[in-house]
């Protein structure tokens, strides 16, 4: 049957349009199907990890989103001490999500995406050959579009996970969080604020335009998500935690909220996938919310692309849901903790929270490992028994010899795979995966070859002159066979 487009992707916020770029890069026909209709402000993500700024330094597009924000080095409050880690990108960079988003559209756009806004999708059905997608459009009118693929990236009342008939188990953990957008008169006294007391928490960070976001919760008003929003409430709690509501003033948004931990089984259903918060939602605490939606994004989008080209090796959809569910329920884990920690109401246990993390705070390979473990920058798929090492890590940014790109990160910039080869290597054996490998060298002396996915993590990995003998074999596994294509 004849498809309009190879996939239609549900839902336009940072994980349908990191996931819209990446497959138009590859060459692969999409579209974005965006209930909303106009750019909005209201917005709840701000936070964007280094792992995150790295895979879009891999795009081209980090500096760009960099320049709009602020940089924060630490979370204070919570122990956490980004410049420890080994990477470009040694801190969090706060900056509002509808300047990801922008970021993230103008290369979608500029790579042949098609982003459609006020596309309501209200029905999907799926058969051996491809999905078919309903959609209610601005006039009311419903048209339905077909393609080999859909992927639901809509959010937490995912219209895609209803229509595929998926549980979506968990539970609220905290309500009537309020959150909102203000000018202060004074300056808070850390790059990123955050106290708990008895009396509920705060957190505000800069935009780095004279805006601050400002979320507080009241442990002693808890009223309904639909209940409006004092602003005078949020100065008093804020004074009440931090001894000053540092004269905020001018709220251009302010909403209230309720925080959920919940995760989808299974993120894949025949040729239908779920991503973000479709898949997976958790508390704010942290921000790894929008930053675990990116990297579901950049992780199925190669595999995606393989499959429409026809060159996917046996299961390599399949291992979209293998590598990213673990991920998506230690994020939940780690959240939880942190804002189980952050709720604490005993003095005592409050006066022990405050301690353990002064305490962790000074000890760099405690604090290495909790910046690691939020930043994601420590994150590894599960690698076959017997592997070398390496395999399943995030590839560090390395410099490479020869001409430009100079260094690993600019060179997966063609969104291909990497072969990594040790110097004086010639990296003969692999010309007939040239349509989809790079071969590159090390910048420094080494005696490890090692191919590198598109999206960062290593495939494979071997040292020595026996790594020549493995190279081929370890093609075959993950980029397909040497020649030729098969049917979508």
């Amino acid at each position: 049957m004849r498809a309009d487009t190879d996939v239609l992707i549900v839902g336009g916020g940072p994980t349908g349009l990191m996931l819209a770029g990446d497959l138009a890069a590859a060459g692969v026909a999409c579209a974005v199907l965006e209930r909303r209709d106009q750019e909005s402000n209201l917005t709840r993500a701000f936070g964007v990890h280094a792992r995150t700024l790295e895979l879009l330094d891999a795009r081209g597009l980090a500096d760009d989103l960099v320049a709009t924000g602020v940089p924060a080095s630490g979370l204070g409050p919570f122990g956490l001490r980004f410049f420890t880690l080994p990477t470009r990108f040694p801190y969090v960079l706060i900056t509002p999500q509808y300047e990801t988003e922008r970021v993230l559209a103008d290369r979608a756009r500029a790579a042949g995406a098609v982003i459609v806004p006020g596309a309501d999708v209200v029905a999907l059905r799926q058969d051996a050959e491809g999905v078919d997608v309903t959609v209610r459009e601005a006039g009311g009118a419903t048209r339905t579009l077909r393609a080999h693929y859909a992927v639901g990236a809509d959010g937490v009342h995912s219209t895609v996970r209803r229509e595929l008939g998926l549980p979506f188990p968990g539970r609220s953990v905290v309500r009537s969080v309020m959150i909102c957008d203000v000018r202060l008169a004074e300056s808070p006294p850390d790059t990123v604020t955050a106290r708990a007391t008895g009396a509920g928490f705060v957190f505000i960070a800069p935009f780095g335009d004279g805006w601050h976001r400002v979320i507080a919760w009241n442990r002693r008003n808890q009223l309904p998500d639909t209940a409006p929003v004092d602003f005078e409430e949020v100065r008093r709690v804020t004074h009440a935690v931090l001894g000053t509501d540092l004269g905020m003033h001018d709220p251009r948004w302010i909403s209230r909220f309720h925080s959920d931990e919940r995760q989808v089984p299974r993120y894949r259903d025949r040729r239908i996938f779920l991503a973000g918060d479709a898949a997976h939602v958790h508390s704010p605490a942290g921000g790894m919310g929008m930053n675990t939606g990116l990297q579901d994004a950049v992780n199925l989008a190669w595999k995606l692309s393989a499959a429409i080209q026809g060159w996917a090796p046996d299961g390599l959809l399949d291992t979209y849901h293998d590598e990213r569910h673990p991920v998506g329920r230690r994020v939940l884990r780690t959240s939880g903790t942190i804002l189980r920690a952050a709720l604490l109401r005993p003095r005592v246990l409050r006066a022990l929270r405050d301690t353990a993390l002064r305490v962790a705070a000074r000890l760099r390979p405690v604090a290495r490992r909790m910046a690691g473990a939020v930043s994601m920058i420590d994150l590894a798929y599960p690698a076959p028994r017997g592997s070398h090492p390496l395999v399943g890590r995030r590839a560090p940014d390395i410099p490479l010899a020869g001409d430009a790109p100079h260094r690993l990160y600019r060179a997966l910039r063609p969104g291909r795979f990497l072969l990594v080869v040790p110097p004086g290597t010639d990296g003969s054996g692999i010309a007939a995966w040239r349509d989809r490998v790079d071969l590159v060298t090390a910048g420094g002396p080494t005696r490890t070859t090692v191919l590198v996915r598109p999206d960062g993590y290593i495939a494979w990995a071997a040292e020595g002159p026996g790594a020549r003998s493995g190279v081929r074999a370890a093609l075959r596994q993950w980029c397909g066979p040497a020649t030729g294509r098969v049917a979508h």
